[in-house]
């Protein structure tokens, strides 16, 4: 799925340079599932950014599928972000104004598809989180964990390869975000790869597999074994 060898971000403010990443190197396969764990200010958000080819390295690789990212134009990394990969982010990042169906269809509006086809595959994605019964809802008319799971259903709406979630448990108390990491666990089994970026441990161990960040340094890399 991924190779990443010796990523440096650094970052120029001012006449100062910022190191988010030094050097961290690592392998992710198809079909895992890992969490990316660390304290604010360790580097996690950069990482995702890069491996969601929101960002490019200063330094170092980043293969994707084969692919070498730094070699990619804007128009190539934005594709691969459409059809490759789905974000699910802590802030939801849901438009008020517009209902669940809506919401999930939307990167499907960005490949010209038609009306008809986007809402069907965003009727189906919502069902695969459980919110059959909530396609008409806005955001304001749903909790928090009915949010998270309509921005997952967004996310699995081009059927990605790879699922990045960001903090996808910030907002969420304890018994809601264990709900929300049980459906990437499902994900998870369905195929699709997995990482999690958290600083909360107990949201980590649900993982299979943690890599540790702290200063832009990678300091462990754990196989958990079976998650929940």
């Amino acid at each position: 799925m991924m190779q990443i060898e010796n990523l440096e971000r650094v970052y120029h403010l001012g006449k100062a340079n910022v190191a988010a990443l030094k050097g961290v190197s690592f392998n992710i396969e198809d079909g895992e599932f890992v969490a990316i764990m660390g304290p604010s200010g360790s580097g996690k958000s950069t990482l995702m950014h890069i491996l969601g080819c929101l960002d490019r390295p200063t330094q170092g690789r980043y293969y994707l599928e084969g692919h070498d990212i730094s070699k990619l134009s804007d128009n190539q990394l934005a594709e691969i972000r459409n059809k490759n990969i789905g974000f699910v982010f802590q802030q939801f990042n849901l438009l008020p104004r517009m209902n669940s169906l809506h919401n999930v269809e939307i990167p499907l509006i960005y490949r010209h598809t038609r009306r008809s086809t986007r809402l069907e595959k965003a009727k189906k994605a919502l069902e695969r989180v459980g919110l059959g019964e909530r396609l008409h809802h806005k955001p304001s008319e749903v909790s928090g964990g009915e949010k998270q799971r309509v921005a997952i259903a967004r996310a699995l709406i081009n059927d990605p390869s790879l699922i990045l979630a960001d903090e996808p448990t910030g907002n969420l108390d304890t018994r809601t975000g264990n709900e929300i990491m049980k459906i990437f666990h499902n994900l998870n089994q369905q195929g699709h790869t997995i990482i999690v970026v958290t600083h909360e441990n107990e949201i980590a161990r649900q993982a299979r597999r943690v890599i540790r960040l702290r200063d832009g340094l990678m300091v462990g890399d754990e196989v958990i074994g079976s998650a929940v």
